[in-house]
């Protein structure tokens, strides 16, 4: 009887499947496919991937976002390096949610409380979705965050005898991390072919820290001819201070890091004893009776 029940429940998740489908006039399963073996990693373009994408299409068309959601949500999954539209990837979302829940809806007839558990998995999976892009962003800010004070040093330095501002960012680029190079290398190669001002514009807008905009300030100086020195070894000292906060920080959390696992050998430790205890009671416990 209740492989009967499975089965029907199976059937008719396919076909509101196929109904879906057809009412909001999405690709086929291999075109599907075949788009993404040519826009994503051949991985991605597997069933239940290209599945996801194929109700993913239709969906975000039922989603409208304000034009400053949409512009802001825009440039987060450009330079997070997402190939989608904002209303793609909140569709994404919530139809990996919905994924999540029809297990649920299985486990209704045969373990109820099981469904609780797909039901919180639905819910992980809005919030950590709904957060990815972000994510990426901040771990792409923060790694080149961590280069500006030796590179405010550089350009203290470099600025005592140039202000040649698009010479100092391709000396520097050389000795760049991976991140901050391909920035590098997009704003001189702007620089080079338009405005140096507006192409140091654009890579404050395209990163959005507040400490490379405190940079690019500087820089705007430099390029209209004042003398920012004196600005550079303010801000490199001011970064630096920063840093030592920031490392201060890792390590007056690594004892509560390690914590868990003094827990963990305390639980360890009492277990042995436990046992031990347990052991010589119930021969005694013989013993006597």
């Amino acid at each position: 009887m209740k492989l009967i029940l499975l089965l029907v429940l199976l059937f008719l998740a396919a076909g509101i499947y196929l109904l879906l489908s057809g009412l909001l006039h999405l690709p086929s399963m291999a075109s599907t496919k075949a788009a993404l073996m040519i826009t994503q990693k051949p991985k991605q373009a597997r069933g239940l991937q290209a599945a996801v994408n194929r109700l993913s299409s239709g969906v975000s068309e039922r989603i409208h976002l304000s034009p400053y959601k949409r512009r802001t949500m825009e440039a987060t999954l450009k330079y997070a390096g997402i190939g989608l539209t904002p209303e793609s990837y909140y569709a994404r979302i919530l139809v990996k949610a919905v994924l999540c829940i029809l297990p649920g809806i299985a486990c209704l007839f045969f373990f109820p409380v099981g469904s609780i558990f797909f039901v919180l998995l639905a819910i992980r999976q809005i919030m950590q979705g709904t957060h990815e892009a972000e994510k990426i962003v901040g771990k792409k800010r923060a790694a080149i965050e961590s280069e500006l004070p030796r590179f405010t040093e550089t350009a203290a330095q470099e600025l005592e005898g140039s202000r040649d501002v698009l010479s100092i960012l391709e000396g520097y680029r050389e000795s760049a991390g991976p991140l901050f190079r391909s920035e590098l290398e997009i704003t001189i190669a702007e620089m080079k072919s338009g405005s140096q001002e507006q192409a140091l514009q654009n890579l404050s807008g395209r990163v959005g820290s507040a400490m490379l905009s405190q940079v690019v300030r500087g820089l705007l100086g430099a390029v209209r001819g004042g003398n920012e020195v004196l600005y550079f070894n303010i801000l490199a000292n001011n970064f630096q201070n920063r840093e030592s906060r920031l490392l201060e920080k890792k390590i007056l959390k690594r004892p509560d890091q390690m914590r868990k696992y003094y827990y963990l050998m305390l639980i360890c430790f009492l277990a042995m004893y436990g046992y031990v205890l347990a052991v010589q009671i119930f021969s005694m416990a013989g013993s006597l009776f």
